[in-house]
């Protein structure tokens, strides 16, 4: 019942104690140790690369209307809760379920039951930082500069001569 109205909770350590008595403190106590260990667990990059790569090799993402969504790499951006960056293309079309897939993968595959993992899919897409940027407006004095910047390239080409 305990799994079933709180879904997100499935895996977290369930310890039952007497106020009454004080039984079951002990392994209260022990659990909590627990959670705070996994809470700030960190996995380096390379770690999450390799496991990324298992995951895509026994269940390749979908390929929505023929694109094919390409998991390139994943790294750990923060702790508490355990916060994962994958970088890929076109991550609007990758379907929750996925997530979900990844997400159960890590809590089972790095023993993390009960916590709340966020992952992130960001576009690693080939745009041009510099696309949004002004154009130079032509105007009488850039032109009279590059003129004499041009003119001072051939003095200086001539004198090496």
């Amino acid at each position: 019942k305990f799994t079933r109205l709180l879904p997100q909770l499935r895996g977290a350590p369930l310890v039952t104690i007497s106020a009454k008595t004080g039984r079951g403190l002990d392994r209260l106590h022990a659990a909590i140790l627990s959670a705070h260990k996994v809470w700030n667990k960190r996995l380096s990059t390379s770690q999450c690369n390799r496991w990324l790569m298992d995951m895509t090799d026994a269940h390749p993402p979908p390929a929505p209307g023929g694109r094919r969504i390409r998991l390139r790499y994943m790294t750990q951006v923060k702790a508490r809760p355990p916060s994962f960056v994958v970088m890929c293309s076109h991550p609007d079309l990758l379907p929750t379920s996925y997530n979900r897939y990844l997400v159960n993968g890590l809590r089972e595959d790095f023993s993390m039951p009960g916590t709340p993992i966020r992952i992130f899919m960001r576009s690693q897409s080939d745009k041009n930082p510099y696309a949004d940027k002004k154009e130079k407006k032509v105007t009488k004095l850039n032109k009279h500069q590059e003129g004499r910047y041009v003119k001072a390239l051939g003095r200086g080409a001539r004198k090496s001569r």
